[in-house]
């Protein structure tokens, strides 16, 4: 009997509807502000929630990877509603234990659990489902998440001011819990061989030829090449980059060109429009141009805007310069699962992405802190962005580095095609 292959946009929504939830964590400023007022806690100790979820969303992703690849994403996906839904009841619990301790332990580090597994399951699962459009597939997903906070933030709000911050807590963990449940029933990887409509693996006449991975290597393997660091490094600077300038945003519009508390606010919002379209404008795009022309656009236009941003001095212009950088910051990340995909085949994807993804969580910690201590220490944000700026001139040569390794990876699969030929 045939094996009934799945819907692989359907398999798509079920990623989406991941992301959407667990992309919910960069609302937590929602939270901040009446956490502090009901406790008198201070405020960088509930903001440390949010740096404790996203450090263990990049562990989670690294030691997890291999579960994901070992019980197949369905088994992933579920363990990831119970980490996240759990995370975020308990935190309900927490609220109302007036318990920080606990805050920590529930929405950092069980939640941040769930972030991790959560977030890499779906994405190595598209990959393998359109090979023909690797981009766009893993920049549908990334982009739930980007879109995440602005459907979350009203929402929350709105729930705080009706029911408080602990049933807003417990409420929301079991629509994620869910919603999360549901969406992971139907992931599933494609069928051995399986290729999209109208495509072919070898390429028979009258169809279209899937592009050959370069490789297929294993997570143990990936790790021991030089372009693996490459490739860590590129996201490091982008997300360092990018977050720590979203962590200062607003007071940086206000004092660099005068921006009213309200048009900064504004602002702050678009931000989050544009970080999600950049996810799914970017990898579609990749799927045309190539994720190293794709990369090295990223790091030559914000080095331009970087090196512009401290001289510019109407507000317009520096709401455009902020928005291009928030489509690059996104673009980075949906981006980088297919450049994996490219460069180390879909083998073991889940794994290699989540050692990828330790880059994020380190530059979660550093790009925030880094941007308070130059800013403290020049007093002055000008010093910041041209430290940014020079930042990109490296990611720049580093994405021009890869393409070396993409060179000889290119003339070594030639080789042995010729080898096999000989040999047949």
């Amino acid at each position: 009997m045939e094996q009934k292959v799945k819907n692989r946009w359907l398999i798509a929504l079920a990623a989406v509807g991941i992301h959407i939830s667990i992309g919910s964590v960069y609302a937590w400023s929602v939270f901040t502000k009446p956490i502090t007022e009901q406790f008198g806690w201070d405020l960088p100790d509930v903001q440390f929630t949010f740096s404790i979820a996203i450090l263990f969303l990049g562990l989670s992703a690294a030691f997890l990877g291999h579960y994901v690849e070992k019980h197949g994403p369905r088994k992933a996906g579920i363990l990831a509603s119970i980490f996240f839904g759990i995370g975020t009841v308990g935190a309900g619990l927490a609220i109302q234990l007036s318990s920080l301790p606990l805050l920590y332990l529930c929405y950092g580090v069980l939640g941040g659990i769930g972030l991790g597994v959560g977030y890499i399951t779906p994405v190595s699962t598209l990959v393998k489902w359109f090979p023909d459009r690797r981009g766009l597939a893993t920049g549908l997903a990334i982009m739930g998440f980007g879109f995440a906070s602005m459907i979350a933030s009203p929402i929350m709000n709105a729930l705080i001011a009706n029911v408080g911050i602990a049933n807003t807590f417990y409420i929301l963990g079991i629509i994620y819990f869910v919603v999360m449940l549901a969406s992971a029933q139907y992931l599933a990887p494609p069928p051995k061989g399986w290729v999209p409509a109208g495509f072919s693996a070898e390429g028979t006449v009258g169809s279209k030829q899937i592009k050959k991975d370069l490789c297929q290597l294993t997570a143990n393997e990936a790790i021991k090449t030089r372009r693996f660091y490459l490739l860590w490094l590129m996201l490091f600077i982008n997300v360092t980059c990018g977050i720590a300038v979203i962590s200062v945003a607003s007071p940086m519009a206000q004092e660099m060109v005068g921006m009213s508390v309200g048009t900064a606010a504004l602002m702050v919002g678009l931000n989050g429009l544009f970080n999600g379209g950049g996810r799914i404008g970017w990898a579609s795009l990749s799927d045309f141009i190539g994720r190293p022309n794709t990369y090295t656009a990223f790091f030559a236009i914000q080095m331009v805007l970087f090196f512009l941003l401290p001289n510019l001095s109407n507000p317009i212009l520096f709401m455009v310069a902020m928005f291009i950088i928030m489509t690059c910051y996104g673009g980075g990340f949906a981006s980088i699962p297919a450049y994996i995909g490219d460069l180390f085949g879909t083998k073991q994807l889940g794994a290699i992405h989540g050692y990828i993804l330790t880059a994020w969580a380190a530059a979660g910690l550093a790009g925030p802190i880094f941007a308070a201590w130059v800013r403290k220490t020049t007093e002055s944000y000008t010093g910041t962005m041209s430290v940014f700026a020079g930042m990109f001139v490296v990611a720049l040569v580093i994405s021009l580095l890869v393409r070396l390794d993409i060179k000889k990876l290119k003339e070594e699969a030639i080789q042995r095609e010729k080898s096999v030929e000989l040999a047949s």
